[in-house]
């Protein structure tokens, strides 16, 4: 009976806390769709008003309406994200608005790459050629985020805080000496003496080709970076060169020595600078207006019958549908042809994230470019990422766009098994046996090591593959297979190196690939739709909560350890020929 009381108890307490919690989570789910049906409200701009950037949440391509994209499991509150295609799109439109002054950008770690980054930058310097002001207040400013800042006509900090300008490093995690101890045996086959996405499963530490490959990219997306702060600072590359190998900012009074900001100030000193430019009586009285907000304020509606649409290919390439993290060819195949056969679509462009993925989900979506390609122009975008099966499917297109500090390229695939038979035997005491009519009707077998006939299979196929990637490269390229394949082997160059080799035609983000497929399509008005379609808000939601709520619960939980849990969970879903380039290059 007492054991009875327990565990009644201990249910009515579980039960309790799961209502709580489902309570918390359908009050957060009010909240979200209250916020997204709330798009088409009224908003008024007062004369006078500042556009707030605060830039902190993550920033992907397209904006989602996904409810557990824009909701904190953290506060149990909605928080709707902005995309870079709404980014651009408030800031251009600000520049034009006649009751917005300026723009304060309240700066810290900004969660993007540094190609996303650059485009940001570009439409703020638009922004200023039409006289109004940037200012940019800071505590802490990473390197991307003071290359962002360096735009500002003022940039303030606090007197103690953190900067930094020091280079770049690029850092790859391994793998290799884990698998040992567990007794796990990575079966490696690739095509490419540079495709390094293999490397953390069979090296403790970089290859010398794989060194020189990063060193070169790194390099150059430095260099950019530099020549961009050296000009909107007064400044030379050589000096920003010396400040970083001397370590020189060491507080931000030493930043303000070196003419990288203009002052040290607390945040209450900057409000009141912007109150008197504003002609306001006090801080208090400034009207700022965030970014969410300003979204739903429309100076006019476009009526134009001409389209172009906007086709964003954004996370790993995957069979199947997408969603908002990966590419499933499915999904894009289908969006890529109504876009083709829509007469009111006079160009596409085709807005390429990615560091590839499935081989053969790669050329299903390759060949559907090839066929649109017959009916309208299309003009590839690239965004942080567009490389090994990110340029599989970018090479067809008429005009390829990359920002400078892209990575793109990989021309090369791999395939990767592993052999874990002496963890199921030896650590975990579990054997297999069975029986097999044919030679290799058991592989591939996880549970046993490879003979050497069946690696030569696999090889083979690789090599196949990588000969089929470099053709449609030089078809697409108008090259060479033999040109191809020589800056091929599965290298990474950024944009800066890749235009060299005829991989790039033009360096610009979205907005040019926008300006060079209206040109092409002989547009001088249109109005732009984003494809694939997201699903309704509501039906997103429920669709959503069936499926990888969990996840969203172990990345709060987990925090930066999250990446190990997502490796393991992306190598699980591994399967066939791979054109993928290394997640794990982090630069910083």
């Amino acid at each position: 009976m007492k054991s009875f009381f327990k565990y009644t108890l201990a249910t009515i307490v579980g039960l309790s806390v799961y209502t709580i919690i489902g309570v918390f989570i359908l009050l957060g789910v009010v909240g979200v769709i209250v916020s997204l049906s709330s798009g088409n409200e009224s908003v008024n701009i007062k004369k006078n008003t500042i556009l707030y950037l605060k830039l902190d949440k993550e920033i992907t391509d397209r904006s989602s309406d996904k409810f557990l994209d824009n909701f904190n499991f953290q506060t149990f509150e909605p928080e709707i994200k902005l995309g870079l295609n709404d980014i651009i799109d408030n800031i251009k439109k600000a520049k034009t608005d006649i009751n917005i002054k300026g723009i304060f950008m309240d700066l810290s770690y900004i969660p993007a790459g540094i190609s996303t980054i650059d485009e940001i930058r570009n439409v703020l310097i638009d922004f200023k050629s039409s006289g109004k002001f940037i200012y940019t207040y800071a505590n802490v400013m990473t390197q991307s985020t003071y290359y962002l800042a360096s735009v500002s006509d003022s940039i303030y900090m606090n007197p103690v805080g953190v900067i930094e300008l020091k280079g770049l490093q690029a850092k790859v995690v391994f793998f290799k000496n884990a698998l040992q101890k567990i007794g796990v045996e990575p079966l490696i086959f690739r095509h490419g003496r540079f495709k390094s996405a293999i490397e953390p499963f069979m090296l403790d530490k970089m290859s010398e080709a794989n060194k020189k490959q990063t060193l070169i990219y790194l390099k150059s997306i430095w260099d950019y970076i530099s020549q961009g702060i050296a000009e909107s600072r007064g400044l030379s590359v050589e000096q920003i060169n010396n400040i970083a190998d001397n370590l020189y900012l060491r507080t931000t009074k030493d930043a303000v020595r070196y003419k990288i900001i203009d002052a040290v100030k607390y945040k209450d000193e900057v409000l009141s600078e912007l109150a008197t430019l504003v002609n306001s009586k006090n801080a208090d009285k400034i009207n700022f207006i965030k970014l969410n907000k300003y979204s739903k304020y429309k100076i006019t509606n476009n009526n134009c019958k001409d389209k172009i649409a906007i086709i964003y290919a954004s996370g790993e390439i995957k069979m199947g549908k997408s969603d908002e993290r990966t590419i499933g060819a499915s999904s894009l195949v289908k969006a890529i042809h109504k876009a083709s056969i829509d007469t009111t679509i006079k160009a596409i462009v085709l807005r390429v994230n990615s560091p590839g993925g499935s081989g053969l989900a790669s050329d299903i979506i390759w060949r559907e470019v090839i066929l649109a390609k017959r009916n309208k122009p299309i003009v590839v975008s690239m965004g942080d990422l567009a490389a090994s099966g990110g340029y599989y499917i970018s090479c067809p297109a008429d005009v390829v766009v990359a920002n400078p500090t892209t990575l793109t390229g990989s021309i090369g695939v791999f395939g990767l098994l592993f052999n874990a038979q002496e963890l199921m035997n030896k650590k975990l005491g579990v054997t297999f046996d069975g029986v097999k009519t044919n030679r290799f009707s058991d592989m591939p077998n996880l549970t046993r090591r490879m003979s050497e006939a069946e690696k030569q299979i696999i090889q083979s196929g690789v090599d196949e593959f990588y000969n089929v990637f470099i053709e449609h490269v030089a078809k697409g390229r108008g090259m060479s297979v033999e040109d191809v394949d020589k800056i091929g082997q599965g290298r990474v160059w950024s944009a800066i190196n890749a235009k060299n080799i005829n991989l790039v035609d033009e360096f610009g983000g979205l907005e040019r690939a926008k300006e060079i497929a209206a040109q092409r399509a002989g547009l001088t008005k249109y109005k732009t739709i984003n494809l694939p379609k997201k699903l309704d808000p509501i039906e997103e939601m429920v669709k959503e909560i069936t499926g990888d709520i969990s996840i969203r619960f172990i990345k709060n939980s987990l925090g930066d350890k999250f990446y190990f849990y997502n490796k393991i969970n992306t190598l699980k879903n591994i399967q066939g020929i791979q054109a993928r380039m290394s997640y794990d290059v982090e630069i910083y």
